[in-house]
């Protein structure tokens, strides 16, 4: 570790700024000039438009311009959104029914945007925006997931979206023909609402030449700039786009959105700078959803209680229309952890995407391996139930074993290291599932019901496995690093300046971390699947390395010894037999004094040569008041292996933050759309964040097996706490809730849920 980074927990230099109101978030940095941008959005679920009349809105006080789907084609904007397609199991494509900017004739959710009110202030756009004549045909809404119903999109019959699959079906049937014993779960996994802190917003400006700045609080810039150019017709160089801070993102701000291309337009048709923020209500109704989908999961079993094949049957729900992820994240990212640590080859996933009359769902905070997990852990605990199996044992018994790494998993993901026996090992100790007994013991007195929850996760990094760093040292005595992620808030500038301090020496706080800029970053991955300080810092090590190549061959004439017996010890240039000892600095500064600009700036990229996977132990206990429902998660501890870690620090803190999304799912979220495809919970009068109190102390633990896949051994964090957080928290309930009967405990688990489930209304047929 000495040589990748000391593994230092440094406090988070950005939370100065943070912490002192001195963010520079996208609504605050939009010009003091720009106009106002407020979205007309649909009212209903599904219908004809057969009134668009915005002539008294457009003659308001205020307001410059009031744009529709019209406005935007008659510019010559591409007004089709992407949206990603799967193959289909006959070798077909997905359906790709066109998502338009704005509401073209039909339209097919609740706050689905219809037109753009330009004004003067906010208040003149909304008080504007009254003033529209709309009225539509009212359609019946889809709101179920399944085949049937109200057609949402004539390109895809039935409503399904898409019929995909991946294994051999033909021999995971035969494995469980000759199985020795079969379990079988439905499982739920409930929609939620991102709502990050800060909700979605963006600027946009022309300059004189038609060149396009958009600033866009989200998770990268580069796909946006590409979508931008395709809408415009625009050339790479007549694009910029800009990520300022950015106040959480979770892949729900990953991709674009129709408010980008009207503000574009809008600023362009005007002529001035036109700025847009959410309020949360409209975030609410307009933000890319998450999760969203049912399982039938399947294990074929051997005398032994060994695995021999896994099944599962999925339909999810796509909302609307396709979104950027939407078609891949419940088949093909869901398939990377399918069968998750356990050494089982015959699989097979089936996976039915339907559209329905609500928002887009798309990916959240794990994309597709925390489905995947919670439906397996969810049978592996129900398995050893009807087994009569201790749940630790049977997933030993399963556990793919230290000797046969690297293990190239059924569905084709390649495993470099694990020692998941270990980590079970440890957890034990620090949960003290010993002492279980004796509280539920004890609170069986106090009359409440305990049960202890077990989730072993894996997941894959995703993304880009390509990133660039570019160090440039200033005249001033600093030093700029340029990289290609983007910070959502988890502390990038303090891990990428620390490690790059650690490997040169060159004062922490002279670093200066430059990023979300497509001007001055010509190419990176942004910010998601767990990618970015593996990806980012592998590629600052490439540019150390080329650093020390050129800076050595310089100092050679300037030390006067060959290059050869030069050496870097990651803060000063020594060599036997020369009396100086420079730092990078005083290299730097030697050259710019020799007029050497060219050994300034210093850019490598690199590409990772596999990819990790992060995995851990998520063990925690619940109680719950059966008088009430109440679920009250009061133990939580997590041993994680993450590799080698260069923060832990920041570490921990993503495996908290995860595992508080994890319990606001498992307990208290759940969005709620009636027959009429009216969102019922869209304000927090009606949808549950977790708060301080909703949520326990956090127990990590590290217990590092060291990546083979890049240089510094470590493994990604972003994700995983929420990938073990839902099957652990669900096991814990289905526990305690076991000797009641209840047999089907879906989350969340709010009291009024868990009430009827004690009470009958979801117990198993006697």
């Amino acid at each position: 570790m000495e040589k990748f980074g000391k593994s230092q927990p440094v406090k988070r230099t950005e939370d100065v700024r943070f912490l002192t109101g001195h963010g520079r978030y996208v609504d605050d940095v939009a010009p003091v000039e720009a106009l106002h941008a407020y979205f007309f959005r649909s009212p209903v679920a599904h219908g004809e438009i057969t009134e668009l009349d915005i002539t008294d809105a457009a003659e308001a006080d205020g307001v410059h311009a009031v744009l529709t789907v019209a406005d935007l084609e008659a510019a010559g904007v591409k007004i089709a959104m992407a949206g990603a397609v799967v193959d289909n199991r006959d070798g077909t494509k997905g359906a790709a029914p066109v998502r338009p900017a704005l509401a073209k004739g039909r339209v097919r959710y609740v706050g689905e945007p219809v037109a753009a009110i330009i004004a003067e202030t906010l208040a003149q756009a909304r008080d504007a925006a009254e003033l529209i004549m709309f009225d539509v045909d009212d359609l019946d809404a889809k709101t179920d997931l399944g085949p049937g119903g109200p057609t949402v999109h004539e390109e895809a019959p039935d409503n399904r979206a898409f019929d995909w699959g991946m294994g051999d079906e033909a021999a995971t049937q035969a494995a469980f023909e000759a199985a020795a014993r079969v379990v079988s779960l439905d499982v739920d996994d409930n929609r939620i609402i991102v709502n990050a802190m800060e909700p979605r917003g963006c600027y946009a400006e022309w300059s004189d030449e038609g060149r396009l700045h958009i600033a866009i609080n989200g998770q990268g810039v580069w796909a946006h700039k590409g979508h931008m150019q395709r809408a415009f017709g625009l050339e790479p160089d007549q694009v910029r786009v800009t990520n300022p801070d950015v106040g959480g993102g979770f892949g729900m701000k990953a991709m674009s959105y129709p408010e980008h291309y009207a503000v574009a337009q809008a600023a362009r048709a005007l002529g001035r700078p036109v700025r847009w923020m959410s309020e949360r209500t409209e975030a609410m109704l307009s933000d890319n959803g998450g999760r969203d989908l049912t399982s039938l999961a399947e294990f074929a079993f051997d005398a032994d209680n060994r695995i021999t094949a896994y099944r599962v049957h999925t339909k999810c729900n796509l909302g609307a229309y396709n979104s950027g992820f939407g078609q891949p994240i419940q088949t093909m990212l869901f398939s990377k952890v399918l069968m998750g640590v356990y050494d089982v080859q015959t699989t097979y996933l089936h996976v039915e995407g339907y559209y329905t009359n609500t928002v887009q769902v798309d990916a959240y905070r794990g994309a597709g391996r925390p489905e995947a997990i919670y439906v397996l852990e969810r049978l592996m605990d129900r398995a050893a139930r009807e087994l009569g199996v201790d749940p630790w044992e049977l997933r030993r018994i399963n556990f793919i074993k230290p000797d046969q790494f690297p293990y190239t998993t059924a569905t084709g993901e390649l495993y470099d290291v694990g020692d998941f026996g270990r980590l079970v090992t440890r957890v034990r100790q620090v949960a003290d599932t010993d002492g279980f007994a004796a509280r539920r013991a004890a609170d069986a007195k106090r009359g409440l019901l305990r049960g202890l929850g077990i989730c072993y996760y894996i997941e894959s990094i995703l993304g880009d496995p390509s990133e660039a760093a570019h160090v440039v040292f200033e005249a001033d005595g600093t030093v700029k690093i340029y990289v290609g992620t983007q910070s959502n808030g988890q502390g990038h500038e303090t891990v990428y300046a620390a490690f790059l301090s650690d490997q040169t020496g060159i004062p922490l706080e002279a670093i200066t971390v430059v990023q979300g800029d497509s001007d001055l970053i010509a190419k990176g991955g942004g910010t998601g699947g767990s990618r970015s300080v593996t990806t980012q810092n592998t590629a600052t090590l490439a540019t150390v390395d080329k650093m020390k190549e050129v800076f050595t061959a310089f100092l050679a004439d300037e030390m006067g010894v060959p290059a050869a017996e030069i050496s870097f010890d990651d803060e000063r240039f020594r060599a036997d037999g020369s009396n100086l000892t420079p730092t990078m600095l005083d290299v730097a500064e030697m050259a710019r004094e020799k007029g050497r600009d060219d050994l300034l700036s210093h850019k490598e990229r690199s590409t990772l040569p596999g990819r990790s996977y992060p995995n851990g132990v998520h063990v925690t206990e619940v109680t719950v008041d059966p008088e009430t429902g109440h679920v009250v998660t009061d133990r939580y501890t997590v041993v994680d292996d993450f590799g080698n870690l260069i923060n832990p620090m920041l570490a921990e803190g993503q495996v908290h933050g995860g595992v508080a999304q994890g319990i606001g799912q498992a307990v208290q979220e759940r969005v709620v759309y009636d027959e009429d495809g009216q969102l019922l919970t869209a304000s927090f009068m009606d949808y549950a964040l977790p708060r301080a109190t909703d949520l326990p102390h956090i127990s990590f633990t590290s217990e590092p097996v060291p990546s083979t896949a890049n240089a510094m051994g470590m493994k990604g964090c972003g994700e995983a706490g929420t990938v073990g957080a839902l099957a652990a928290v669900a096991n814990a309930v289905q526990d305690a809730l076991w000797d009641h009967d209840v047999r089907q405990a879906d989350m969340p688990f709010t009291p009024h849920r868990v009430w009827e489930m004690i009470n009958g209304g979801q117990r198993a047929a006697e």
